[in-house]
Order: C-alpha cells, then structure tokens, then sequence
C-alpha cells in the first residue's frame, strides 16, 4: 500500500467551514482598507535572499534561523520563500517607480508568509499576513492614521476592549548608534548573567536583548539605558506629535520603552498592539516607519511607514472573543430526476443564476427522497423540484423549505419572479417576527 500523504508541519489545510469565516474576515477588511484610500499590490512569494538579507538584517533571528532558502537548480539563482511582506512591496515600488512616478503611495498586500519556527498555537511555518505600507509620507500624520486605523478595525470587529496598544520611538540611525554604544557598555557589565542568546547578540544587535523574555534578565533589561534619552530634538517632536493625534482620537496607549521591534529596517515610530487572551503569541498587530529601507533596496530615498497584522492570530482572538459568521448557503438547491429533467434543471439552474440567485445542483444521481434530504442539508430557502412529468411540461416546481407556502410549479420563464417572492417574503416575516427591524 502506497504511503498516504500528510501536508508539510505548521503548513495548514484552511478547510471550507473555516475558509468562509476567512472570506468573512477579508471582506471586512478590504472594506475597511478601502475606507482610508488603500489600495492593493500583490507581489511574488519568492523573491531573491539577498532582498531578505540586506532589508531584515543579517543578525536576525528570522535571517538566521527562519528563512526558507533554497538554489534554483534550473539556473543557480539563492531564492527565499518571502518571510514578510514588506521588503517584497518595497522591491515592487522600486522596480516599477511607483513612488517617484506616481507621488506617495497607501498600499496593502495580503496572503502566506514563511518562517522555519517551531509549530504551536499562533505561530506556524505557513503563516498568513495582511500587509499595510505609506510610503512616501514623512510626517507623523501617516504614523498616527495607522495607528487610529487599528483601532477602527478593533471596533468593527469588537475587539476594542480585548487588545492594548504600546508604542515607542526608536529614534535616527545616528541616535541608536549613541544608544547602541551605551548599551553595549552597560551589558558588558552583566556578561556573566547573559543567556545564549544574549551573549550571541552583544555586539551584532544589542537592542534586540531589551526585548528578551527571560525572566532572569528583566532587572537588567530594566536598569539599561533607555533610547528615549538619546533622540534628538527632531525625534522627540516627531514622536509627541504622533501622541498629540493618539489623544486628540481617544486611543489610549502605553509607552514600552523595551518595544524594539525584529527587523532592522525600523525608525522612529513603533507600535504594537497586543491581548492577553492568546497566551505566549500576544502580539496580533505590529509596525512602524522605516525610512531608510527604500534607499537600502537601491531607490531614492522615500519615507516609509507600515504594519502587519497575523491573520490567524486575529481570527483566534476574534472567535475567543464571541466573533462568529453565517454559514455560506445557495438560495436554491435543484433536485431532478430522469435525463429530461436534468436537461430543464440545468437551464433552470443558469437562469437563476443569471438574475443573481445563488443555486446548488445536484449531481450524482439518486432518488428524490435522497436528493431532497442533501436540498435540506444544504440550508437553501428553496428546492427546485423537477421529474419527468414537469420537464414535460416545461415547469419547475418551487418548494419552500425554510418558511410557510405550498409547493407551486411555474413556467420556466417565471421562475427567477416565483423564486424572488418566495425569498423576499420569507425576509419580510422574519423581520416582522422581529420587530420589523
């Protein structure tokens, strides 16, 4: 017996059931995209390495450790399964001179994202991203509006109570190179209680200890000298107009002076907002401004500004929070029986379709007590009911299935109305039932 196959690990199946509730989630947010000027961008889910190596930074745990890497044996070329999505958008303004051809740009990306982690809850090898990128605006307005368009997506999925916003400023290159200095010789100091990790990122990227979880190095961590004593005049100014827009939008928010972030390319702004409700995997949104990583891909230099929000983190916290979404069902299910009526019902079935009705057909055979059972099944409103006496006919029988009414058979012509009026009717009561609401 041959081997059954199993899909690769913390690559998940998105099954039907759940993929609906995921077009559910989409929809909503394409919408809420649309609603800030947003538009979208679909970029390659292989790029070449070096677009990771040089964007992300080479001491980096997703550079080191993470990245899907592999030679083209067709030609030799080092390719990456994309790990995140924006160095690959960055790469797509360059190239195509996006920003330098077209003014500044609101841009976002959505689908999968590829790490080498180890698989649990909230993290998988397979993830899925929805990406958000301004590039071109320098101001903190643009840090600010996304910011405040989280909290909007928050409210309309009624989360607004269950995430946290904490936010910091990461200052100039010229400022965290003071602080990077001070940090070093500070840790230095506390060699001897590092971690592995710790020690490994001493003198290749320091501020990434600040971010430890290791509850062992918090004092130290706590006592290190803070970045936010090394801005400058401009960085300050940035950052306090970012929180004068925070306040004036009511969007409450703490201050983390240990919110690095993971990639190198950040700037001035950082924001994350994060739940207690997922355990470890807090974090369900996440960004900030990067405004040297255009000029570090090879463009003019642009500033930038971005996030990024996990997809199946989001649709977990959604779901723990009492989120839900109808079931997707057909209007109408056509139950037939004998080549004739098949013949009707698929003409039946396009002309329904034709007027905008959603219609299952039944395929495969069976008797009609079968048949009907799958139309029930199916959660459709109606059951289009056809044998060999009324495809003699040229009629269709139309069976309520949700409501009060008895089955009728009309012409093939006055279907789509009979359909309408069954369905708009049922619509009716139940908003009657309802209070008329």
């Amino acid at each position: 017996m041959s081997q059954t196959l199993q899909a690769v690990r913390g690559m998940n199946d998105i099954l039907p059931d759940e993929a609906e509730i995921w077009e559910h989630f989409e929809d909503i947010v394409r919408d809420w995209l649309r609603s800030y000027g947003y538009r979208p961008i679909r970029m390659p889910i292989v790029e070449p390495t070096p677009l990771f190596k040089r964007a992300i930074g080479e001491v980096t745990d997703i550079v080191e450790k993470e990245m899907y890497s592999f030679e083209d044996a067709l030609n030799g070329e080092h390719l990456t399964l994309r790990p995140e999505g924006t160095a690959s958008c960055v790469r797509a303004a360059i190239q195509h001179n996006l920003v330098q051809g077209n003014g500044p740009q609101r841009l976002y990306y959505h689908g999968p994202m590829f790490r080498h982690e180890r698989p649990q809850k909230g993290r998988y090898r397979q993830f899925h991203q929805i990406g958000i990128e301004a590039l071109g605006f320098a101001g903190p307005d643009v840090d600010a509006e996304h910011i405040i368009m989280c909290a909007r997506l928050w409210d309309d999925l009624g989360l607004e109570e269950h995430v946290r916003l904490e936010i910091n400023s990461l200052g100039s290159a010229d400022e965290r190179a003071q602080h990077r200095a001070a940090l070093i010789a500070y840790l230095e100091q506390h060699q001897a209680r590092l971690d592995e990790d710790g020690k490994r990122r001493l003198y290749t990227n320091p501020l990434r200890i600040l971010d430890t979880k290791n509850p062992d190095l918090q004092d130290v961590v706590e006592a290190a000298p803070r970045l936010a004593d090394y801005l400058g005049e401009e960085s300050r100014a940035h950052f306090e107009a970012v929180q004068v827009l925070l306040k004036d939008a009511g969007i409450a928010y703490r201050i983390n002076h240990r919110l690095v972030r993971g990639l190198d390319y950040y700037n001035r702004t950082v924001f994350e907002w994060v739940t207690d409700k997922l355990g470890a995997q807090g974090t369900v949104c996440a960004g900030g401004r990067y405004d040297g990583l255009v000029a570090q891909l090879g463009g003019k230099p642009q500033p930038a500004a971005g996030f990024a929000m996990g997809v199946e983190r989001l649709l977990a916290l959604w779901r723990e929070c009492g989120g839900e979404t109808d079931r997707v069902v057909p209007d109408v299910y056509v139950v037939h029986l004998g080549d004739s009526a098949q013949r009707l019902a698929f003409r039946a079935a396009e002309a329904l379709r034709g007027h905008g009705f959603a219609v299952a057909t039944h395929c495969g055979g069976g008797s009609f007590k079968s048949q009907m059972k799958k139309a029930d099944g199916s959660g459709a409103a109606i059951a289009l009911v056809i044998g060999e006496d009324e495809a003699a006919q040229g009629e269709i029988g139309v069976k309520p299935l949700r409501g009060p009414g008895a089955q009728q058979r009309v012409a093939l012509e006055a279907l789509p109305e009979a359909v309408a009026q069954v369905l708009f009717s049922d619509e009716n009561e139940e908003g009657a039932s309802n209070g008329g609401v």
